[in-house]
């Protein structure tokens, strides 16, 4: 016999996979007879030796093993037998599935995160609509495009009766979170408004072990004030400040309107993500989304009534920006969907950061308006604790 040296060398014929390893057990002793013509003849005796560590020059001879041949498509193989094989067998050619592309998922996360911005500059730069009128249009056209896919995948538009109180909150918390950021945008800093309703994370984090009973380290009290801290230096109340503030966008009044907006914004959207939390896999996302849509659309509708704030937009520009917001949110958070899908929860949140980069850019290009250090420093803060909430669960879902 040949001398075989890499322990899986391995031949394919056709569907039979062939591999050859040494066989490393004690010396083996096979007794044979040589048969002639139906007589028997003499006895023939085979003997193996173990393979052993030999030097360079030595002969081939001293240097035998015996093969195991294994034929991995047998149509009479048992499927669990090649399972266990593929698992515990060193001895066998195993074929590796090709890994999905790499940062796929993240790339997603940046694409939303472009949508989204991009949503909230136009709702920045559109002139004379409520804040709610442009949260009901996003309703309704998130309600137009999801209906659809419910049908196809035959989800239902009511839920499963015990997640129904969930699917509620969810849709009632989540549009409410919308329509104070839009409001928030509309009074203040587009970058500040996205600032402080991007410190969510953080929030989600104490709420969390309020309700769902998940653990809270002294790391999380440390980003909570740190956000804290962040929103103080963004809304810099004149108690703390004095009574000259730069870089107030307006009336200081409607600042602090804004801050409280997106304050609360940031909240209602840290008890969205827990519930979310809380119902899992048990109901479709598009039924998630429908709550969404519907609860937000007649919510939207009954305050428009009692504030008698409902108008029509003034040209075709306007009507065609409402739209817009309307199919970036769609696709904003149909990315997200899908970046959460395929990527763990710490990446995609890290990558959420870029929402406030994005906010900043837009601001000075669109807007013509410079960050003041206060807002920078602001930011700092609250991207350093949201990036640290994301960092301290991705390590503990390694763990």
């Amino acid at each position: 016999m040949g001398d075989i040296r890499q322990r899986n060398g391995s031949v394919s014929n056709n569907d039979t996979d062939l591999s050859v390893v040494p066989y490393t057990a004690d010396d083996i002793g096979v007794l044979c007879h040589k048969v002639d013509d139906g007589d028997v003849g003499e006895e023939i005796e085979l003997r193996s030796r173990s393979e052993v560590p030999v030097d360079a020059d030595a002969d081939a001879e001293d240097r035998v093993c015996v093969p195991v041949c294994c034929k991995r498509n047998d149509p009479d193989r048992d499927e669990d037998e090649d399972d266990e094989e593929e698992d515990t067998g060193a001895n066998t050619v195993q074929k590796e599935k090709k890994p999905a592309c790499p940062g796929l998922g993240l790339l997603y996360t940046l694409i939303a995160s472009v949508f989204f911005s991009v949503a909230a500059l136009l709702v920045k730069k559109i002139e004379g609509i409520h804040a709610i009128e442009i949260s009901a249009i996003r309703c309704f056209f998130q309600m137009l495009f999801v209906m659809p896919a419910m049908i196809y995948y035959n989800t239902g538009f009511l839920g499963p009766r015990d997640m129904r109180i969930y699917l509620f909150l969810r849709g009632f918390l989540g549009s409410n979170a919308m329509i104070l950021l839009y409001y928030a945008v509309l009074q203040m800093p587009l970058a500040d408004a996205t600032v402080i309703v991007f410190s969510n994370p953080v929030f989600t984090s104490l709420l969390a072990w309020i309700f769902l009973k998940e653990r809270c380290t002294i790391w999380d009290v440390v980003f909570t004030m740190f956000t804290l801290t962040g929103v103080i230096l963004i809304a810099r109340p004149p108690f703390l400040f004095g009574g000259e503030l730069s870089g107030i966008e307006g009336d200081y009044t409607n600042h602090i309107k804004g801050t409280v907006a997106a304050f609360a914004g940031a909240i209602g959207a840290a008890c969205t993500m827990v519930i979310l939390r809380k119902i899992g896999k048990s109901v479709h996302y598009y039924l998630s989304v429908w709550y969404y849509a519907v609860l937000g659309l007649i919510e939207c509708v009954i305050v428009l009534f009692i504030l008698d704030e409902w108008t029509i937009p003034f040209c075709g520009w306007d009507r065609w920006t409402l739209m817009a917001i309307g199919l970036l949110g769609i696709a904003g958070q149909t990315f997200l969907t899908k970046a959460l899908q395929i990527e763990k929860a710490g990446p995609v949140a890290l990558m959420r950061t870029m929402d406030v980069v994005l906010a900043f850019i837009l601001q000075f290009l669109f807007l013509n308006r410079k960050p003041t250090w206060w807002s920078l420093g602001g930011a700092l803060c609250v991207i350093s604790s949201t990036s640290g909430v994301a960092i301290r669960k991705w390590q503990q879902h390694k763990k």
